[in-house]
């Protein structure tokens, strides 16, 4: 896929937070705690770098693993998933992505997810309890040909949708992949029919491929629902 990020060369040189400067003796306790307030703050507040090219929007990477069969609640879910990290340009985007293993490689039950910075790839943060996905599953060997297209077309504003979207996620599962691109607003049909047909150019994929929308409150219920079973037949 012809994208403005594929002529960018990959830079080795690191982005890392500066530390804090250590507190005075009298009051080291209460600037710990805010430092520590302070150094989240900096960290969610990555900017470009001299002579790089700036995203519209900054992004975060996040992983998660979670074990076949054991169920798990919204607690055990926000513990386990992990933040990489977060970036601003395209060249600290590929910064990170270049180290990263592909999702064709992971295994087991995982899932990358690509938002953007501050926004949480849970059901119930703020700026997505109000919204839904598009989900498309991938036969096996399609997984980091497909991401990588998606996340791409998303850096690269080509959804056209404001800022609607709120992040992307590809699920690797043993039978099947799936990825999922998140918008804000499930109630409004325009733009997530030009979400719709955006994804389908940019994976290029075929007339009779199946796509599901999805809200999430649906997909809270169905997870309620799920977990009420299981529970009520001594699960967990």
């Amino acid at each position: 896929m012809n994208n403005k990020f594929d002529a960018l060369k990959d830079d080795d040189s690191g982005d890392h937070d500066q530390d804090q400067g250590s507190p005075k003796d009298s009051e080291k306790e209460k600037t710990e705690d805010e430092d520590k307030e302070q150094n989240t703050s900096k960290k969610k507040m990555v900017v470009p770098g001299a002579g790089e090219h700036p995203l519209q929007y900054n992004y975060t990477f996040w992983y998660s693993r979670r074990t076949p069969g054991r169920p798990a609640s919204t607690q055990s879910y926000e513990q386990n998933i992990k933040q990489i990290g977060s970036f601003a340009s395209v060249e600290q985007f590929w910064r990170f992505y270049s180290h990263m293993i592909r999702p064709g490689d992971l295994t087991g039950h995982s899932d990358f997810h690509l938002f953007k910075e501050g926004i949480k790839p849970m059901w119930e943060d703020d700026a997505n309890k109000m919204g839904g996905k598009w989900i498309i599953r991938l036969r096996k060997g399609l997984a980091s040909r497909c991401w990588e297209n998606l996340i791409l077309a998303m850096l690269g504003e080509q959804f056209m949708v404001g800022e609607e979207i709120c992040g992307a996620v590809v699920s690797v599962r043993f039978q099947e992949d799936i990825i999922s691109i998140w918008n804000k607003t499930a109630s409004d049909q325009a733009t997530t029919a030009r979400i719709r047909d955006t994804l389908r150019r940019v994976l290029n994929l075929p007339p009779n491929t199946i796509m599901e929308y999805k809200t999430h409150t649906d997909s809270i219920k169905a997870w309620e629902d799920f977990h009420g079973l299981v529970n009520a037949s001594g699960g967990r």
